[in-house]
C-alpha cells in the first residue's frame, strides 16, 4: 500500500505515510487516510520520509486535509520531506499553512 495510516487514540493522532510518487493518483487512497477514520483527531501528521516525488495535485489534497481538520485552526504537520520535497512545499508558501519539519 502507498498510503498507510496510524491512528493513535490515546494521542488522538492521525499519521498518514505516503511512499513513493505523492501525485494525483494517490488522491482517493489519501482522502479515505483522513476520511475514515473512526474519530476526529486532535493532530495530524503526513509523513513523507518516503515520498520521491510531489505534484501539485499533491499540494491540493494537502490543502484538502487542512481544511478537514479544522483550516487554521488546525493541527496538521508534515515531516520527514527530502530536500526536493521541501522545495516545492517552499516555493508554494506551504510553511505559512502547516508545521514542516
Amino acid at each position: 500500500m502507498a498510503v498507510e495510516t496510524d491512528f493513535s487514540r490515546e494521542g488522538n493522532k492521525l499519521t498518514i505515510k505516503i511512499k513513493g510518487r505523492f501525485d494525483f493518483g494517490k488522491h482517493q487512497e489519501f482522502r479515505d487516510a483522513y476520511e475514515r477514520q473512526p474519530y476526529r483527531p486532535d493532530s495530524v501528521i503526513v509523513d513523507l520520509k518516503d515520498t520521491t516525488y510531489l505534484d501539485s495535485s499533491a499540494l491540493g489534497m494537502l490543502l484538502l486535509l487542512r481544511d478537514h481538520a479544522g483550516g487554521d485552526e488546525s493541527d496538521v504537520r508534515v515531516v520527514h520531506a527530502s530536500s526536493d520535497v521541501r522545495k516545492i512545499l517552499a516555493i508554494s508558501n506551504f510553511e505559512k499553512l502547516f508545521d514542516i519539519s
